[in-house]
């Protein structure tokens, strides 16, 4: 299929090895990064890239004048690098996923009735948000649809400032959490539903996946649902010591999503 490419595209490829699970880099005259991608088969992805005759497709090909390749032996991490080395270059065809600064969290909290609150600030180092955005519209947005979709309390949620009862009580959608008529521990648990729906579970784990070469494994750590990086074991047994092999990373709302995603997809986590 290849021959169907221009002969400058077929030498882009011709080095790219088959079935290589990883991430690839398409780079300008000016040898600047102008798209990052992965797959679990570079050399067909790129070949469906080279062949695509839309019009982002055609000005990605006659941009691109070098390809490389990182061989990263499993998708997670290869998803996880991709999203990383994205935000990091921000290559101009990777409008979508560009963002790298999070200036705004949702943060889990109780209030002094037992309640489980989950509210709006700004993120410091000295605190662990559940989820970053952008800007605060779009984390305000964020809340307020969940806060529906949960059957939460606007009030507690700090979206409804009010001495009594918030105005979605007064439509009967609210049950009354906000003057302590709902039980908290039935509200609680629809907040613990919604951490459930969306976030890794508050525990330790190393996801164990395959590595770049036969005798190499890739690990992924979590600690207390954060995820915290990844790396590469080779010829060592896969015991406590794991952690010094961890490459640190940032979690964010695209990482846990991604990981959680993956640990769905592969039984590895209930829904």
């Amino acid at each position: 299929m290849e021959e169907m490419l221009t002969d400058r595209l077929q030498d882009l490829i011709k080095g790219v090895p088959e079935n290589i699970t990883g991430v690839y880099y398409l780079w300008n005259a000016s040898n600047r990064i102008i798209y990052i991608g992965k797959s679990k088969n570079i050399r067909s992805r790129l070949y469906q890239h080279f062949s695509n005759t839309s019009q982002k497709a055609q000005r990605m090909q006659k941009q691109t004048v070098r390809v490389t390749i990182e061989n990263l032996g499993n998708e997670l991490i290869a998803v996880l690098k991709e999203s990383e080395q994205i935000k990091r270059y921000q290559p101009i065809f990777n409008r979508a996923q560009r963002r790298s600064i999070f200036l705004w969290g949702i943060f889990e909290g109780k209030d002094l009735h037992g309640y489980h609150t989950l509210q709006l600030g700004k993120i410091a180092p000295s605190e662990q948000e559940l989820i970053a955005f952008g800007n605060k519209s779009e984390a305000k947005e964020f809340l307020f649809r969940i806060t529906d979709k949960y059957g939460l309390c606007q009030k507690i949620n700090g979206l409804y400032p009010s001495k009594s009862s918030c105005f979605q009580y007064t439509l009967k959608i609210c049950k009354g959490a906000c003057i302590q008529k709902e039980d908290p521990l039935a509200y609680n648990k629809r907040v613990q539903q919604f951490l459930q729906d969306h976030f890794l579970p508050k525990e330790d784990k190393i996801i164990v996946l395959s590595g770049r070469e036969a005798n190499e494994k890739g690990i992924v750590l979590i600690e207390n649902g954060i995820y915290k990086g990844y790396g590469f074991v080779r010829d060592q047994p896969l015991g406590r010591d794991l952690k010094k092999y961890i490459q640190p990373k940032t979690d964010n709302k695209e990482t846990q999503r991604l990981i959680r995603s993956f640990l769905k997809r592969d039984g590895l986590q209930p829904n």
